[in-house]
């Protein structure tokens, strides 16, 4: 099915028409973001107690593809905050429904575990810096990883790692630091941020493991591996479904036109043919393991998550091949940074470039 089954048109307008202005801005438009909160995308996982959409896992990926079809920008950041919102499910319900009532609610962060975090009476002392937080300019609250130290000793955990867990701060307590400085996914303002020697209290640190969960809910009890592959694979699909769009156009004018042999139009034809063909297999794929693999985790153990992990790949993959092979047919208005069609190529250029679904 194609993404623009899953938005209203007037939605797309908005979120098109304003997409330039996020570029130039380097976060979303204050257009997006009113449709955003009015929508409640930066709640999709959200626990419905808590105000939150509760989408079941194939519902939001979904979405999540037709948001990033709509712009790339802002499907990024609706994915990677309302991602966020998932943990939810394992926060203190001591700070939980304070923390997601707010109607602006936006968490940002980063997986990276490049802060620590130091007992202390109540809580933890933590320090760090984090690069890559996407949406963190319309952040309430932001998430990061920390390494658990004990004075100057490093926590280990029953594996004989450093032991890493993830907190939550408000805002205000936050520094944030112009960091993102590259060619595409302009318009999420995904820069870095850093806290100095700054007191937590203890229920502000959380574990993400479904023996930890506090709403009783399959969302919750699925792998935050595979729902993470899932996501970043749909925002790919998106880019590369929007690109194949924009080619329809193209290809038809220059196929009907004269400057052409036959045997080239042929190729071109035959090749937006094959290529979307192709890409719509893998989105099949993909979706049907994400449909398996939640129908298990409703029954109490998610399955097929090799599948989910596998088809995210094949599909980023194939995203990736489809638009690159295309390219070179669409002439130099591809190449020309004030056309959308350059900021499609742009975008998911820069977002396939995450670890997560780069290696088979």
């Amino acid at each position: 099915m194609h993404p623009s089954h899953h938005l209203k048109p007037e939605w797309v307008k908005t979120i098109r028409k304003t997409a330039p202005l996020a570029e130039q801005a380097g976060m979303l438009h204050p257009d997006q973001l009113k449709l955003i909160y009015e929508q409640g995308w930066f709640k999709f996982l959200v626990p419905e107690v808590y105000s939150g959409l509760q989408l079941a896992l194939p519902d939001m990926v979904r979405l999540e593809e037709s948001l990033a079809w709509a712009n790339g920008s802002l499907g990024w950041v609706v994915t990677l905050c309302s991602g966020a919102g998932w943990f939810g499910g394992f926060l203190s319900p001591k700070i939980a429904p304070a923390l997601f009532a707010n109607p602006h609610l936006c968490l940002a962060g980063s997986g990276a575990s490049t802060g620590t975090a130091t007992i202390v009476d109540g809580g933890y002392i933590i320090n760090g810096h984090w690069k890559y937080a996407s949406g963190v300019h319309h952040a309430t609250h932001l998430t990061a990883n920390c390494i658990i130290k004990n004075g100057d000793e490093t926590v280990l955990d029953k594996q004989g790692n450093p032991l890493i867990l993830p907190f939550i701060f408000d805002r205000k307590d936050v520094i944030l630091l112009s960091a993102w400085k590259f060619m595409g996914m302009m318009g999420t303002g995904s820069d870095a941020y850093e806290v100095h020697n700054l007191f937590v209290e203890k229920d502000r640190c959380f574990k993400i493991d479904p023996e930890y969960t506090v709403i009783d809910a399959p969302l919750y009890k699925y792998p935050f591996l595979q729902l993470a592959e899932a996501t970043l694979a749909a925002n790919i699909s998106g880019l590369a479904v929007h690109f194949t769009d924009l080619c329809v156009p193209i290809f038809a004018e220059k196929t009907s036109g004269k400057k052409l042999s036959a045997a080239q139009k042929a190729i071109m034809s035959q090749s937006l043919s094959s290529l979307t063909h192709e890409l719509n297999t893998s989105r099949a794929e993909f979706y049907q393991a994400v449909d398996a693999s939640w129908q298990g985790c409703l029954v109490g153990n998610a399955t097929s998550l090799d599948l989910v992990s596998g088809t995210s790949r094949k599909l980023a993959k194939a995203a990736r091949e489809c638009v690159d092979q295309l390219y070179p047919y669409c002439g130099l208005q591809a190449a020309n940074p004030d056309t959308e069609m350059n900021q499609v190529w742009r975008d998911l250029h820069t977002a396939s470039q995450h670890s997560l679904l780069t290696f088979n």
